[in-house]
């Protein structure tokens, strides 16, 4: 029997590995689809408008995609991928759990504030952006939760924090700052993303000593 959970676990394991089983058909109409919902959001493109865009037949799409909901989940898969290659990137080999902290809140924040296709969906269709964020009991939100708590672990070895914890309240913070612009925290580019990072969220993490440090408060 298939589960909520399975489900959300295979969408997890799709969007943390590289997408081996796409060739250069799929590519394309991809590419095609992610440039209408950019140009004309997500409810007016049809499928024969990603089509025509991509030099292809209807019939070929639906042979790879069952209707426009499916291709609009690739889509969004395709996207989230990228995204969190991005924050596992920025955040690979950091000396520190603070320093993950601020490189995965900034690349995170400013990838998704500059995504054409972010920005087209919350300028115009607001409500569209958390069912899709949501799609399968959350799983974007939970593979983007993972990396980042990964790599605190890894800049802070055997410490006995709640990573998932950490890493969840700032994507969940990164996205309430992306559905409601604007209020009290002028964050307006980067400097003032890291500035703010750096003061604020790595707050969440419990005070580590360095190690000689340590010793001396065991003393």
């Amino acid at each position: 029997m298939t589960t909520d959970a399975t489900i959300t676990q295979g969408l997890r394991d799709r969007l943390a590995a590289p997408d081996a089983g796409a060739d250069d058909l799929d590519t394309r109409i991809l590419d095609a689809a992610l440039a209408e919902f950019e140009t004309y959001g997500l409810r007016r493109v049809s499928v024969e408008d990603v089509a025509k865009r991509a030099g292809v037949a209807r019939t070929t799409i639906y042979r790879r995609f069952t209707n426009k909901e499916q291709l609009l989940q690739a889509v969004i898969l395709r996207e989230c991928r990228r995204f969190l290659t991005a924050i596992a990137e920025a955040t690979e080999d950091l000396a520190s759990p603070e320093d993950a902290v601020v490189e995965g809140f900034v690349v995170g924040l400013c990838n998704a504030r500059t995504h054409p296709l972010m920005t087209r969906v919350l300028q115009s269709e607001p409500e569209a952006f958390l069912p899709q964020l949501s799609m399968n009991g959350g799983a974007v939100m939970l593979a983007a939760r993972d990396i980042l708590a990964d790599r605190l672990r890894r800049a802070r070895p055997g410490a006995a924090e709640d990573h998932d914890t950490v890493a969840e309240v700032l994507l969940r913070l990164a996205v309430s700052l992306l559905l409601i612009p604007g209020g009290g925290l002028a964050l307006d580019d980067e400097h003032a993303i890291r500035a703010f990072a750096r003061d604020y969220l790595t707050r969440l993490l419990p005070f580590s000593p360095p190690s000689g440090l340590a010793a001396l408060h065991r003393r």
